[in-house]
């Protein structure tokens, strides 16, 4: 790469990764896979969630992959800790089973992504980039399937924080709980994609919310979308 003289280029940031899994073999798996990737350094690892919380806290990871079922504390209660702390690391759940029960906890739970352990690597590489640059791995059809058939068993309960969102921003809300993606939007619009990452960002913002995954909860779960209705 040509450099100007006088010009200090600083190396490319990396994204630190912590790995929680109860199987050492698969710790080693998922660590040979993470690191053969440019730009990905695993910083820690851990056997159940209390582990997990304590090498998260010291080595302040951007993502942690964390397995679900685990002993001393489970996954999903070791993700909530994290995520209720300043500065919180990316959670993305790994798990042995395409459970819907899992899928919506691991959503309620405030994490990013949810991701089975027979995914082939470069899903796994792709899930790691795409939830370190600020977005939720979601699949619109398993989405929409779990959130509707969980978030129907109960009456929704509006929050006063819709109140805060324009009409538009209300709109984008709804649009975001099909899980599609910003392209699609802007076309459902008719409005530029830099226009719709504003929108998605502001919607995020005045709800307190982390993330995509955390904004289709949310929208069930205060019926500003109801199960069956599009």
């Amino acid at each position: 790469m040509f450099k100007a003289p006088g010009v200090v280029y600083a190396p490319p940031v990396g994204i630190r990764i912590v790995i929680v899994d109860d199987q050492a073999m698969i710790r080693a798996g998922l660590r040979m896979i993470v690191e053969t990737e440019p730009g990905m350094e695993v910083v820690g690892e851990a056997a159940d969630g209390r582990e997990a919380i304590v090498v998260a806290r010291r080595t302040r990871p951007d993502i942690v992959l964390m397995d679900i079922s685990m002993p001393r504390l489970d996954g999903l209660s070791a993700a909530r800790e994290l995520l209720d702390t300043p500065s919180p690391p990316k959670v993305i759940t790994l798990t042995t089973f395409d459970s819907d029960e899992n899928l919506y906890a691991a959503l309620q739970a405030g994490t990013s992504g949810f991701l089975l352990k027979v995914s082939p690597p470069e899903q796994l590489i792709e899930a790691i980039r795409v939830v370190h640059a600020g977005d939720a791995l979601l699949d619109p059809a398993v989405t929409s399937r779990v959130i509707a058939t969980f978030a129907g068993r109960r009456e929704p309960a509006p929050s006063p924080l819709l109140a805060e969102l324009t009409p538009r921003e209300l709109e984008v809300l709804r649009l975001l709980a099909r899980g599609i993606t910003n392209a699609e939007i802007a076309a459902e619009l008719y409005v530029g994609e830099a226009t719709v990452k504003t929108h998605v960002a502001r919607v995020l913002m005045k709800l307190g919310l982390r993330d995509r995954a955390q904004a289709v909860v949310f929208a069930y779960e205060t019926g500003v979308v109801r199960p069956g209705v599009t």
